[in-house]
């Protein structure tokens, strides 16, 4: 997919140690962005014209555009921030229950706000975004439960909320915060601090990938979880896992600037995860619960706390900068 494809390129570009927060900024995130409100105006544009949720067409936009925000989201802060953005795009996990019980609300009730873009975009966040329109189009029930005029309805309204919501995060970019992060003095105090933040996207990043990712459905061997994989329904629980990987790996070679040695090692780092999860061949992550598969997916997640390792003792200290707090270190 073009997303991915996207980022396995940009892991390649040359990113120059001096000025780096621009060079990330103009090779990284606008590009990503960019793809995402592109994606994301097409899903929009298939839902339109057609709805049928086994459609072939509607669900490889589905596809892509879920690649492009999983390849761009691990840039979590500014325009991202706004308004809750992240968040009306994806909201998982979802550990209580929310988005079926919302959107399940909203097809009993036949709710007509959903025809106005703007009152929608004023509903739970649970009813928007990528993971509600998973359930729409994959799960046995809700993707037939009421009206089949109404689901209709719902998933083109998501999608065109997904649409508006990606691109007003691209043109926040462009047009305001990526000139902040050009001119420190505008919002940070000093490169170190852009650097910081930098940092703290690609640390961030890796933590869901360990905590979350793949530690919600690893669970314990006791009591393993495979029904918490992230978009199961759709399969793609060892696909965000890939183009996660794709993504972050630009970034962490761009911040390790021109240390040859630790590029390298940061590189073979990825490497080695990523063929890790190539050979797993289990999209949903459904071996955890098989003593013999559940092996492989506990060394993958090894391999990935040992890249984590990586970047925190040797990457924070060649910037000279620490990652710092994230919303996922609670209190």
């Amino acid at each position: 997919m073009r997303a991915l494809a996207l980022t396995l390129a940009l892991a390649a570009a040359p990113v120059a140690a001096s000025d780096l927060s621009s060079s990330i900024t103009d090779q990284l995130i606008i590009p990503a962005f960019k793809e995402l409100a592109e994606d994301a105006a097409a899903l929009a544009d298939t839902a339109k014209a057609d709805c049928t949720p086994q459609s072939e067409a509607l669900r490889s936009a589905y596809g892509e555009a879920f690649d492009a925000w999983i390849a761009a989201s691990h840039f979590r802060f500014g325009p991202t921030e706004t308004d809750s953005r992240a968040f009306a795009l994806a909201f998982w996990p979802d550990s209580r229950g929310k988005t079926p019980k919302a959107l399940g609300n909203l097809i009993r009730s036949e709710d007509a706000g959903i025809s106005d873009p703007a009152e929608f975009a004023s509903y739970s966040i649970a009813a928007r975004g990528f993971y509600a329109l998973e359930y729409l189009l994959y799960d046995p029930s809700l993707s037939k439960d009421g009206s089949a005029d109404y689901r209709c309805a719902l998933i083109r309204a998501i999608s065109t909320d997904i649409a508006a919501t990606a691109q007003a995060i691209a043109a926040d970019w462009e047009e305001n915060y990526a000139a902040e992060m050009r001119e420190p003095a505008t919002r940070y105090r000093t490169e170190a601090e852009i650097t910081q933040e930098l940092l703290k996207a690609l640390t961030t990043e890796l933590q869901v990938l360990d905590d979350m990712r793949l530690g919600r459905p690893l669970g314990s061997f006791d009591k393993p979880r495979p029904y918490r994989a992230e978009a199961r329904r759709s399969e793609r629980s060892l696909r965000h896992v890939l183009v996660s990987l794709n993504a972050m790996e630009p970034l962490a070679l761009a911040l390790a600037q021109d240390d040859a040695g630790l590029k390298a090692d940061l590189a073979q780092g990825f490497k080695t995860v990523r063929h890790r999860a190539e050979a797993l061949e289990d999209p949903v992550f459904a071996g955890v619960a098989d003593p013999a598969a559940r092996i492989r997916i506990e060394a993958l997640r090894q391999q990935v706390k040992d890249l984590r390792a990586l970047v925190s003792e040797r990457l924070g200290p060649a910037l000279g900068v620490a990652a710092g707090f994230n919303s996922l270190d609670g209190d």
